[in-house]
């Protein structure tokens, strides 16, 4: 079984209760739609953490966020197949997998496109009070290249895309701040995921 959900910000007691109530077990598998907070510290806390959810008997997929660290920037990950595709993975902690932009992989036989990242609207408040924040939080032009190439080599047909932010078109303006000045937020990302939403046919996005 696949089941889903949003930003875990490093707290797991519902993915916890889940496991409780559920039974599930390794071969099955939770997707974290980004902001996992696995990655989050760099230190003792993200290892105890681990350590923690290594424990449960779930797979947990993590897509990438944007108040994280990239697996792919520490050294601690390799890469391994899973349904298909390359991962991210650590041998000490192999229920703990993170997803690569831009892959297809194939969970229970669906075609699903992975695109993680997103703009920090608490930037420079992240950055003035000291914490995490990763110049690299948004899709840089070679994952965008990417996702361009793998969905022209499959005439842009796939039947999910799994993403952290959503497209332009479907920006949640009803939860807005009121103490953001929306002119100052990069929507560099949402405006290309309406291009990919836009010429993907067939998708669920």
């Amino acid at each position: 079984m696949f089941y889903i959900t949003g930003d875990t910000h490093g707290e797991f007691s519902r993915i916890e209760r889940f496991c409780e109530r559920i039974k599930p077990t390794r071969d099955d598998t939770m997707i974290i739609l980004g902001d996992a907070g696995i990655n989050y510290y760099g230190g003792w806390r993200d290892i105890h953490k681990k350590q923690r959810l290594a424990k449960l008997p779930i797979t947990l997929f993590s897509i990438h966020g944007n108040h994280e660290m990239r697996p792919g920037a520490l050294p601690c990950y390799h890469t391994e197949e899973w349904n298909g595709r390359q991962i991210y993975v650590e041998d000490a902690y192999p229920n703990l997998l993170f997803a690569m932009d831009g892959e297809v992989y194939n969970p229970g036989g669906i075609e699903t496109l992975v695109i993680g990242g997103a703009y920090s609207i608490d930037k420079f408040y992240r950055l003035a009070y000291g914490y995490g924040w990763w110049p690299d939080e948004q899709p840089s032009p070679a994952i965008k290249e990417k996702v361009e190439r793998v969905l022209d080599a499959r005439a842009w047909k796939v039947d999910v895309v799994l993403s952290h932010t959503t497209p332009l078109k479907y920006e949640p303006v009803e939860v807005f701040l009121s103490g953001v000045d929306q002119n100052k937020v990069d929507k560099s990302t949402e405006e290309w995921l309406d291009t990919i939403e836009d010429t993907a046919t067939g998708c669920e996005c």
